[in-house]
């Protein structure tokens, strides 16, 4: 406020998202016990003005106030990191201009500075996270990336709670990693066997390792640290940017979705191979596929397809494809589709699931332009 003030921006508030992405809580000053005060109420995102500019990442006025009030996504590259609320005396195109500037600069300072915040995170917290949960999301990439030939979408419940389920991805020259695992439990052994098979991932891909090569690190991991009980199923893929080229490997887990042209259909699987961390010696067969531009890759765990109501019908595949399809018509971007998706899941199963759920996607857009 400080500094926005002398640039014709008053009463400026930042507003953060929960874990969850049901609130925006205010970034306040701390309190006397040295923590964030919250004596303000959240807002919702259902329901309020605040809440539709996050989710359609759209500025948006608010009508009667004495200054223009104005409020603005923060958004750092294709993430969202919450809402920005702005008193300005005319609303000119120079004005929005400055005010867009403001917007990205406050949410680059937020992702640089909230890695070494407690406040962040308790800030962005509702209620209180078991250490499975700890382990995982201090593990894993950001929710949300994009660039000119990609958008990737990332989603995990239950926030809290989560055990054993993990995504990762990485951009390599004209390389994209994508991965995703399910460890078998539902507690921190099974966040120590994710979090394990996510570092072997991550180092062997990065010593220029093969897919097949790949699993069998991951494998061997898993065996050394935590022995043959546990293991974990795994889905891992390149995509080549300049080709559209797509490569991926199977060990016991569920084939990607494929939605092209409006419809949406798993993609074959030559020969999936067996859970890793079971030293049964059978090697996964690698599929080959050809993206076009515009294709969405869907990865998921078996607890967005299989969660249902006790006695009840399974959220299904079909249901989980016909939900993004329908979304992502009605121009929503990704990010908002896959929280709505979650929230869908969530009540589907009066908010208590039973095994984590996990969605990567991923949306080529094409080559780009003289590659």
């Amino acid at each position: 406020m400080e500094h926005a003030e002398p640039a014709g921006f008053h009463n400026v508030a930042i507003y953060v998202v929960d874990l969850r992405q049901e609130v925006l809580h205010l970034l306040g000053k701390d309190g006397p016990s040295g923590r964030t005060d919250h004596r303000e109420p959240a807002l919702p995102i259902e329901g309020t003005l605040a809440g539709r500019v996050f989710e359609t990442l759209s500025p948006l006025s608010e009508v009667g106030s004495e200054l223009g009030r104005w409020w603005v996504p923060l958004q750092d590259n294709a993430e969202r990191i919450g809402v920005m609320r702005v008193d300005v005396r005319n609303s000119d195109t120079a004005t929005m201009r400055a005010l867009r500037v403001l917007s990205l600069l406050v949410a680059m300072l937020l992702v640089t500075k909230r890695e070494y915040s407690d406040s962040f995170a308790r800030l962005s917290r509702t209620r209180p996270m078991n250490l499975a949960a700890e382990l995982q999301w201090n593990l894993m990439p950001p929710n949300e990336f994009a660039n000119e030939q990609i958008s990737i979408s990332a989603v995990l419940e239950p926030a809290y709670e989560v055990g054993g389920d993990a995504f990762d991805y990485g951009i390599d020259e004209h390389v994209v990693h994508l991965a995703i695992f399910d460890a078998m439990g539902h507690d921190v052994t099974a966040g120590l066997a994710a979090n394990l098979a996510v570092a072997a991932y991550r180092n062997s891909r990065r010593q220029g390792a093969t897919l097949s090569e790949i699993g069998e690190a991951i494998d061997a991991a898993l065996l050394e640290h935590l022995g043959a009980p546990r293991y974990v199923t795994a889905l891992i893929a390149e995509l080549d940017l300049r080709t559209g080229g797509l490569s991926w490997l199977s060990h016991g887990h569920q084939p990607p979705v494929l939605i092209r042209d409006g419809q949406g259909r798993e993609m074959p699987n030559r020969s999936p191979g067996l859970p890793l961390g079971l030293d049964l010696g059978l090697s996964a067969v690698q599929s080959e596929d050809r993206l076009e531009p515009g294709d969405r890759l869907v990865l998921f765990t078996d607890g967005i397809t299989e969660t249902h109501l006790p006695g009840g019908d399974e959220f299904g595949l079909e249901r989980f494809v016909d939900f993004i399809m329908r979304h992502n018509a009605e121009g929503l971007p990704v990010p908002e589709t896959l929280r709505r998706l979650v929230h869908s899941i969530l009540k589907y199963h009066d908010g208590d699931l039973q095994d984590d759920a996990t969605v990567l996607f991923l949306e080529w857009l094409g080559p780009s332009q003289g590659k």
